[in-house]
């Protein structure tokens, strides 16, 4: 699997309301996957699933849905991404099959890498690589990590805090995607910000 670009992290959490306005608007931005994230009591909302799952068909982007692979393969999303905590990479691709896509999370351990790819994980993630309100107790990762997971042939995503201001320096580093969250979804206007972080892929070529 080839992919660059903008990995949109929809985290229903920290938002007042369904925002699907806002996702809209990043994805016609240039989102190339959007996960679906949401810790809130009650959640999965199987309406929103529904709501997001047309509007990334529509805009021919990915969606992934955050730590439950039953929940990504009941909704037809396109794939998973999965934690250290959150069960059997091995039989989240075994259930879901060869062309789901499946990320796991990597913290900035290259060796946590190698081993998700070798359960059938189709990207790594590292990160965080900046104060983030998503996950601020997250261990810091160094971006030198990102260089050496290029050499272990999938998509190498970055995640963390990463805003406007410090994305280049992260593509830079070797981030075939960033993961995006607040700097999107909280931005005053989400669409140009979708559209200032993708067209960074288009100039680092």
């Amino acid at each position: 699997m080839s992919v660059r670009g903008l990995y949109a992290i929809y985290d229903r959490t920290t938002l007042a309301d369904n925002a699907l306005e806002r996702v809209e608007a990043v994805l016609a931005g240039g989102a190339v996957w959007l996960q679906y994230r949401d810790k809130r009591a009650g959640a999965p909302d199987a309406r929103l699933l529904g709501e997001l799952r047309a509007l990334t068909r529509a805009y021919d982007a990915g969606l992934i849905v955050n730590d439950d692979w039953r929940l990504a393969q009941a909704v037809a999303a396109d794939g998973v991404h999965l934690g250290q905590s959150d069960g059997s990479l091995a039989s989240a691709r075994a259930a879901l099959g060869d062309d789901a896509i499946i990320g796991v999370s990597c913290s900035g351990a290259i060796e946590r890498a190698r081993a998700g790819i070798a359960e059938g994980a189709s990207y790594v993630s590292f990160g965080r690589f900046f104060d983030s309100a998503t996950k601020p107790d997250a261990p810091r990762a160094d971006p030198a990590v990102l260089a050496q997971a290029r050499t272990l042939g999938v998509p190498v995503v970055a995640i963390g805090g990463i805003d406007q201001e410090n994305a280049a320096d992260i593509i830079a580093a070797g981030a075939d995607l960033i993961a995006v969250s607040g700097a999107l979804f909280h931005a005053p206007d989400s669409g140009a910000a979708a559209q200032a972080l993708a067209a960074l892929f288009q100039r680092a070529g």
